[in-house]
């Protein structure tokens, strides 16, 4: 997969800000400037119903309302269409700077092309758009494919180096599905002795996890671990293990709240704990350098790496490191 050369990886954890309000429209004569003459932030989210975006809001607020910003949040509910209408809308009210975070590659890539015609800076969060798309001052992801590496890295070091294990796919063609089975994909490669006897797509959904892998657990009896692309599709995935009376190792990327309470209750192995809501902060503190004039030193590319959560190391950090201090009303 190609990078652009100029990458900047930020391990540090989310700043505990105090939740603070903001207002979501642009006011005044100028639709695109705020009561003080700044320029409004526009912001285009996939959905709020995925934690990760739950997240990324919850810091995208915060942080414009500790800089004296306003910002503009729109939410497309998983409905690519709805999405570019929105970004046109948005754009039709002057905005002076996009973050978005987009549903598909189509979406990504259209919503692209028509900022760039108005001349508004985009900064691309988690989902990247497709090659050609246009241009962006920047793109702010977790680095899943490092993720995905290292959390299959230490799932197959459990399980002895040897065995069958599952994969459980996120949306098909999507940024992070890609990088994560390209992760998964090099640690593999390592580990000739592990043997794959399933892939099965399962859209980052629970449910649709927990019927593929009573599918792959009929068919695969000595089944020993699963990778899911998600920590829906291992929670997913453990369920349906346990109803079947069978013990698997299960591991996820995103590190929900649910998700550290299944690690702290053996149900789930592990997580790959990611960095929503500072991407949110993040998102918001490029868009101001831009309006500002500030932003020829922003990076093309600005990867955020994980943390490996597990039995041992779940008592050493709180959920509200990764999500925000509202985190825990996120179950």
């Amino acid at each position: 997969m190609t990078r652009h050369k100029t990458i900047l990886r930020n391990t540090s954890l989310a700043a505990v800000l105090a939740l603070g309000a903001v207002s979501l429209a642009a006011c005044g004569e100028d639709a695109g400037a705020s009561s003080d003459g700044k320029k409004v932030i526009g912001v285009s989210v996939a959905d709020q119903k995925s934690l990760f975006y739950v997240a990324e809001v919850a810091g995208i607020k915060d942080e414009a309302a500790k800089q004296g910003y306003e910002v503009k949040i729109v939410s497309a509910n998983n409905d690519s269409s709805a999405q570019v209408k929105q970004v046109n809308d948005l754009l039709t009210q002057q905005i002076g700077a996009l973050i978005f975070t987009s549903q598909d590659s189509t979406a990504a890539a259209a919503g692209v092309r028509a900022a760039n015609q108005a001349g508004v800076p985009v900064i691309a969060v988690d989902q990247r758009p497709e090659e050609g798309a246009g241009d962006l001052a920047t793109y702010i992801a977790t680095d899943s494919v490092k993720a995905a590496y290292e959390l299959c890295t230490w799932m197959f070091e459990q399980i002895g180096g040897e065995g069958e294990i599952a994969i459980l796919h996120g949306v098909l063609g999507s940024t992070a599905e890609i990088q994560r089975t390209e992760g998964c994909e090099k640690a593999l490669a390592e580990n000739p002795d592990i043997e794959v006897v399933a892939e099965e797509t399962a859209n980052w959904d629970e449910t649709e996890a927990f019927k593929a892998t009573q599918n792959i657990l009929t068919a695969n009896p000595n089944l020993a671990a699963v990778f899911g692309e998600s920590d829906a599709m291992a929670m997913g995935a453990s369920k349906a293990a346990k109803d079947a009376g069978k013990e698997i190792f299960s591991v996820g990327i995103d590190g929900f709240p649910t998700m550290f309470d299944a690690v702290t209750a053996g149900l789930t192995q592990a997580t790959m704990a990611q960095q929503p809501y500072m991407m949110g902060q993040l998102a918001v503190q490029n868009a101001i350098a831009l309006l500002e004039g500030n932003g020829d030193d922003i990076p093309a590319e600005q990867y955020q790496d994980t943390v490996l959560i597990n039995a041992e190391t779940v008592g050493d950090h709180k959920v509200e490191d990764f999500y925000g201090p509202d985190a825990q009303s996120f179950k």
